[in-house]
């Protein structure tokens, strides 16, 4: 009997520990190491912000996963692939007046997975007519880095 107890003690710690390990594989990691991937993501988006600010599209979708599959949502809709969000924003933002000086502000992080974020966050272009609005970000982790897979952006009208 004593040998029973025992074992079903054994099995039960055995399980308590796969079952802990399981849970970090699905949420992702402690926090040190999320310091550490929300640190790469903000500097893939200070990056970004600064080749906007700079007039320079191509560089400012680096930070996107050069896939056919990225998919981008917006108020003209979806566009998928790379190839069809570089031809979105070049039309939209022709040149350096059109594309303003671009701020990223209130991030959110949320980790979805070892490799996998949603970022939340507000957007702001200065220029003659000013916009801004709100973004969400899946962004998944490849060996060369933290890249967007997909985003979200809608501007939002001030409340009058």
């Amino acid at each position: 009997m004593r040998t029973s107890i025992r074992a079903s003690l054994v099995a039960a710690g055995i399980a308590l520990l796969f079952g802990l390990w399981a849970q970090r594989q699905l949420l992702g990691k402690p926090g040190e190491e999320r310091a550490a991937d929300r640190k790469a993501i903000t500097a893939v988006l200070n990056a970004q912000q600064a080749a906007w600010n700079r007039g320079d599209v191509d560089t400012f979708l680096v930070g996107y996963w050069h896939s056919n599959d990225l998919t981008f949502s917006g108020s003209s809709g979806v566009s998928r692939g790379w190839d069809s969000v570089l031809a979105r924003y070049k039309k939209n933002y022709p040149d350096r007046a059109a594309m303003g000086a671009l701020d990223f502000s209130n991030l959110e992080f949320r980790f979805l997975g070892p490799d996998a974020a949603l970022v939340l966050g507000r957007w702001h272009l200065k220029r003659e007519n000013e916009v801004g609005g709100v973004f969400s970000l899946v962004w998944q982790r490849f060996p060369d880095g933290w890249k967007i897979i997909h985003d979200h952006t809608s501007a939002v009208v001030p409340a009058k």
